[in-house]
């Protein structure tokens, strides 16, 4: 049996994976699959995103802690660990790639050499870096099979949303992602409430819940040309809370694109709060 789908057709299982890990449980559901089929996991974890669980679960030996923004020292590390492979997982806070961002000499170059400045040319620049140090950066969906969002009711049940008020979710979602805007929408009766930008998916349905959310659908999608290295649309227990603090009883999410960022508990929780789920 696969790995996983979305690992290369080479995968080499001998030789070691480099965990670049973010916020949250995603990295630490990466890090254990991987270990549980056998392959050596090195950390490199980030100051004030990655949790302290994930860090304490590595040897010293076995990981580096950097500030957001050490690019070298972050490509230094992987010819360190002698990894074969990297993978990022667990968002960064959106503000700190420009507030707060501790950029070394590697990272200012790179920060000076792109016109534009957003999470895809960031993380695109960084992983052409790393593919330089012959690294080979995996699809950040790799291991997550189990967790992607599948096509039809997700929660069980009817979908509360009608069918027409969904389409024209799923079409505003997709041309502000393929205007780079976001990845997310909110609409409710054709009418749209919020488009997700920089501010980040969260912020986006706390404006909408400004508004009257009765029959409202969040929708999340992938932007037309995705790089699944980086950025991959993720859904969890926080965007939900954040759905329920604002009246949203409804999300459409692109079937094996977004990511449910621990799928069962996901779901169990949605079915709980009275919110309904669907993969299209």
């Amino acid at each position: 049996m696969a790995l996983s789908e979305y690992l290369p057709k080479d995968f080499d299982q001998s030789r070691p994976l480099a965990l670049i890990a973010g916020q949250g449980i995603y990295p630490r559901l990466i890090a254990d699959a991987a270990r549980k089929a056998g392959i050596k996991v090195k950390l490199i974890a980030a100051v004030g995103e990655t949790t302290e669980e994930l860090v304490n679960t590595f040897s010293e030996e076995d990981r580096v802690i950097l500030k957001v923004g050490q690019i070298g020292k972050m490509l230094d590390a992987l010819e360190d660990f002698k990894a074969g492979y990297a993978l990022m997982a667990g968002q960064i806070t959106p503000r700190r790639l420009f507030h707060g961002l501790h950029p070394d000499l590697t990272a200012a170059r790179i920060l000076l050499s792109l016109k534009r400045k957003n999470a895809e040319t960031i993380f695109g620049a960084i992983a052409t870096e790393i593919e330089k140090r012959t690294v080979t950066l995996l699809d950040a969906r790799s291991f997550m099979d189990e967790h992607l969002a599948t096509a039809g009711s997700i929660t069980k049940g009817s979908f509360p949303i009608d069918k027409d008020y969904i389409e024209h979710g799923i079409t505003i979602a997709r041309e502000c992602a393929k205007l780079d805007i976001g990845q997310g929408c909110v609409v409710r009766k054709g009418t749209v409430l919020a488009v997700e930008a920089f501010e980040g998916t969260d912020e986006m349905i706390k404006r909408a819940g400004s508004f009257k959310t009765d029959e409202a659908l969040f929708v999340k999608t992938v932007k037309t040309k995705q790089d699944y290295r980086f950025d991959v649309p993720c859904f969890g227990e926080r965007t939900l809370n954040a759905m329920h603090e604002a009246g949203l009883k409804a999300a459409a999410l692109e079937a094996n694109r977004v990511i449910l960022i621990n799928k069962p508990e996901v779901i169990t929780l949605a079915q709980k709060l009275g919110i309904s789920l669907l993969g299209y």
